[in-house]
């Protein structure tokens, strides 16, 4: 039996051992999550100390111990020294760590989770400091994607009719339902058992009914919704990444509510958002 493994992956977390060490919580594309002693990080001037922080990406050679691996040899293979330049790209770094945390598992390969996560944490360090916000959120949701919760964008989640946002209309709004899983279209609402001949007034009644209104969670605004549908694509236009702060707070907000919903547990570092992005 093997006494040793490698692994490419990026520090998600980490903790004090002993005097010296720092136990790691690595997000590896070969064997998942996994939890490594990094022998002497903690050291001054040593060589683990820059390869045992955060949201580096190390090759690694990893021992098997009885009760804990260890770090035989880290090469570093990418730093993201850019992510601590601004309190509000190491927010949206460590929330997006929280994610993949929440749904990562371990002795099984995880690459996909791991190269989207890569990926959106480059262009969080990359991006401009007014479209940090955006890529969070826009990270956000491709990370639920993976994960099988992507919400419903572009139809209605109970009667599948499409939603397409009024930008027209100021007061044009859609529904959102977190337990339903995406948006409600509140112009075409669906039928009621009680009126199979769909009468108009019969059925914007039934809106205004509690049983409806309990369904919905969030109400987006036309900008909200447009900005919410773009995320299902792979990149963000500069149109959309130019939309306002408000509506991807708006976005975020949901969204973080909507992933809270379904992993069933806070996003900690979710409570500075408000500090890092309302004045942008």
């Amino acid at each position: 039996m093997p006494r040793e493994y490698r692994a490419t992956g990026i520090n998600l977390k980490g903790m004090p051992l002993g005097e010296n060490d720092r136990l790691l919580t690595i997000l590896t594309k070969e064997h998942g999550l996994i939890k490594a002693v990094a022998a002497g990080a903690r050291k001054h001037r040593s060589a683990m100390a820059g390869r045992s922080g955060l949201f580096v990406v190390n090759d690694l050679q990893i021992g098997i111990g009885r009760s804990m691996d260890r770090i035989k040899n880290a090469e570093m293979l990418q730093s993201f020294v850019g992510l601590g330049k601004t309190l509000a790209r190491l927010t949206a770094a460590q929330y997006l760590s929280e994610l993949a945390l929440m749904q990562a598992l371990s002795a099984q390969p995880q690459e996909e989770l791991f190269l989207l996560l890569v990926e959106h944490l480059t262009r969080i360090q990359n991006a401009e400091n007014h479209h940090v916000l955006a890529h969070l959120v826009h990270g956000t949701y491709h990370l639920l994607a993976i994960a099988g919760f992507a919400p419903q964008v572009y139809s209605c989640c109970i009667n599948q009719s499409a939603v397409i946002p009024n930008r027209e209309n100021p007061k044009w709004k859609a529904g959102f339902s977190i337990v339903g899983g995406g948006v409600i279209n509140l112009e075409n609402p669906p039928l009621s058992d009680g009126n199979p001949n769909g009468d108009r007034a019969y059925q914007l009644a039934e809106i205004g009914s509690e049983a409806m209104q309990n369904r919905i969670s969030h109400y987006l605004t036309a900008r909200e919704l447009l900005a919410i549908q773009e995320l299902t694509q792979a990149d963000l236009t500069d149109n959309i990444l130019e939309s306002h702060v408000t509506d991807w707070l708006a976005v975020e907000r949901l969204l973080r509510a909507y992933a809270q919903y379904h992993f069933d547990r806070p996003i900690q570092s979710s409570a500075l958002i408000d500090n890092c992005f309302f004045n942008i």
